[in-house]
């Protein structure tokens, strides 16, 4: 058995994983944003008492860390949106918790577990993106991830889809996931029907869902939920030019929205002249493990 931890942008998830790629227990928090403060001890603190707790039950060989951001060797060099620079969480870890531990970006830990195990098994080349607080991404080709060497690569989230944008938290202005993340929709859609920012996705989605020209908020939800889908779409397909992949794959709480996005997404692609290549069907997939890829392709080497 091994242990997968998912550290997002705004929760951390635990989970036991079997050698067949299948949580056994789970445990998981939502960050708070006054725990952004004191970010390092409550990251530090919730995973050591967690694990302590899973391996006095389960015989565990080894722990995987998903994180967003730059990993360089065993350190978090940089996460923007947790705001962690240098930090050698692994090294911690290691001496209180005395297991190997393997720590990677949390995308590409997601984009393996589905290759593997779930919406991307029956392909080759394949693009996978994680859109959450950030946006995060991945490229498998020939069944391997992109390598590309020294520097990790594949910040999806902080390609510019707008020149002299809106200034995201990388100190860049008009990066794409300051667009298209899920929390750019919430938030846009939290204020449109003014709610508290603790108003879940839950119940975003229904409002969504149920949205209809007798709602007097009827077109501010549409313009923001159509903005959304051009934005996305620009960044998607900006991606499918460069590496033709046979698949597309999209993670993170997107999934939880798909009833009401995915088809408008399928529909603004095909349709809006932004593909190089035109197609008439276009292939994309959101991820069957959900939440749980991050915890998932952290335990797979």
């Amino acid at each position: 058995m091994k242990i997968g931890i998912d550290l997002g942008g705004s929760h951390i998830a635990i989970g036991v994983v079997n050698n067949l790629g299948r949580i056994q227990e789970k445990i998981e928090k939502r960050i708070l944003p006054k725990e952004k403060n004191n970010i390092k001890n409550v990251i530090e603190e919730y995973i050591i008492t967690n694990v302590k707790n899973f391996t006095s039950k389960y015989q565990i060989t080894e722990l995987g860390m998903a994180v967003p951001g730059t990993i360089e060797g065993k350190k978090i060099k940089r996460s923007v949106n947790l705001n962690l620079e240098n930090y050698n969480l692994v090294e911690i870890l290691e001496e209180k918790l005395e297991l190997p531990i393997i720590i990677k970006n949390d995308a590409k830990c997601a984009a393996i577990a589905e290759h593997k195990y779930g919406c991307l098994k029956d392909y080759d080349r394949t693009l996978f993106l994680t859109l959450g607080t950030g946006i995060g991404g991945a490229v498998i080709i020939n069944n391997k991830l992109l390598d590309t060497g020294e520097y990790p690569g594949c910040e999806i989230g902080h390609m510019i889809i707008e020149k002299d944008g809106i200034e995201c938290n990388c100190g860049k202005k008009g990066c794409f996931e300051k667009y298209a993340s899920m929390k750019t929709l919430k938030n846009n859609l939290r204020k449109v029907l003014n709610v508290s920012e603790k108003t879940r996705g839950e119940e975003l989605f229904e409002i969504i869902r149920n949205n209809s020209k007798e709602n007097p908020n009827y077109e501010e939800i549409e313009k923001i939920i159509k903005e959304y889908i051009t934005n996305l779409s620009i960044g998607i397909t900006n991606l499918v030019n460069i590496f033709e992949p046979e698949a597309v794959g999209i993670g993170g709480s997107f999934v939880f929205f798909e009833e009401v996005l995915l088809q408008r997404l399928k529909n603004e692609i095909l349709n809006s002249n932004l593909l190089f290549n035109k197609r008439e069907e276009f292939n994309i997939r959101t991820a069957i493990l959900g939440n749980d890829a991050g915890i998932i392709g952290a335990t797979i080497n």
